[in-house]
């Protein structure tokens, strides 16, 4: 098997493939666009390498990853996408310190020779719609939250009345966009038995609206977890702790390392779950006991509302009060 690490830029892929056995390398850049991925395969035919007898090894970049990433893995490379920080880990352990382009994807390709990641499954079309289709309505609704930001500060502000139907416009076309795409989201789920059902399980959960079961049944059908700890690592939910011998003792943070996004959408949920929610408010009374702080517990709370989540979607029943959380 050789190894390929690739640096996704905007513009441009950066690779360098590995050879383990004799450490040889071949690099190549190429556009980050459908034309550049066909370059980079017809490259690996010139080496002598079948799709099949690569190891592709990316981190995930906003979205700048999903063309080549979904590409490569069509043609049947085996495909990975790393944490970074785990990356930046390995950096520190093999002594890597130069960062550039040409570097990070020569780092990758040792990495993915020495760990042997685990093989990354495409989501399906339908999912892949969904996903998009939620990130533009996202989009959408901050946007009119930004407009009306301004109509209620013209309020107070005298201005021509130009600018005020300006806006008065701007948030009526967003307003009809946003409908419109809540709409298609609906009818897109509604429409997928498989996306339906995991919508369904997730209402199920006390705390759990719409927004949260469908940002969390897009993330629960394009990835898989082995566990709910799993789910809780990926969104940055587990606590870290900050300690050092016996001079450094922070308190315990949550990591932050998954998608911002879906944090800051847990977070409501979660404050409302204290209330209505048995284990969750079980939880929080049991640690504010304990002297734990109120942040400290919430945070605990939005960890065991994602728990919750890869419950019941992992056993395919709905919510129970009684309901008992696979550990592994």
């Amino acid at each position: 098997m050789h190894y390929l690490g690739i640096d996704v830029a905007k513009a441009k892929l950066d690779c360098v493939l590995l050879n383990p056995e004799n450490q040889k390398r071949k690099n190549k850049t190429v556009p980050n666009s459908g034309e550049g991925v066909t370059a980079l395969l017809k490259a690996l035919q010139t080496w002598g390498l079948a799709a099949g007898e690569v190891h592709v090894v990316m981190e995930p970049t906003a979205s700048y990853h999903e063309l080549a990433a979904l590409a490569l893995s069509d043609a049947g490379c085996i495909v990975s996408l790393i944490n970074p920080a785990h990356l930046r880990r390995y950096a520190q352990a093999v002594g890597v310190r130069s960062k550039s382009d040409a570097a990070d994807s020569a780092l990758l390709a040792r990495y993915g020779a020495a760990e042997k990641p685990q093989i990354w499954t495409p989501p399906s079309s339908s999912v892949r719609a969904l996903r998009a289709l939620l990130a533009r309505r996202d989009a959408v609704a901050e946007d009119l939250q930004r407009e009306r930001n301004r109509a209620e500060k013209l309020e107070v502000t005298e201005v021509p009345e130009s600018v005020r139907q300006s806006l008065v416009e701007a948030i009526a076309f967003l307003e009809n966009q946003l409908a419109r795409l809540q709409r298609e989201i609906d009818q897109h789920i509604d429409n997928d038995p498989d996306l339906r059902d995991k919508r369904e399980l997730l209402l199920s959960i006390p705390a759990v609206g719409e927004r949260v079961a469908q940002n969390m049944t897009a993330l629960l059908a394009s990835r898989s977890f082995g566990s709910a700890e799993q789910l809780a690592a990926y969104l940055g939910l587990v606590p870290v702790e900050w300690q050092s011998g016996s001079s450094i003792k922070g308190r315990p943070h949550m990591s932050k390392a998954g998608p911002a996004h879906l944090r800051k959408l847990l977070y409501m949920p979660a404050i409302v779950a204290v209330k209505h929610n048995p284990h969750i408010r079980a939880l929080y009374l049991r640690l504010i006991a304990r002297g734990k702080p109120k942040m400290a517990a919430i945070g605990a709370a939005m960890r065991k509302l994602a728990h919750l989540c890869f419950g019941v979607v992992h056993s395919g029943k709905p919510y129970s009060p009684t309901f008992a959380i696979k550990k592994s």
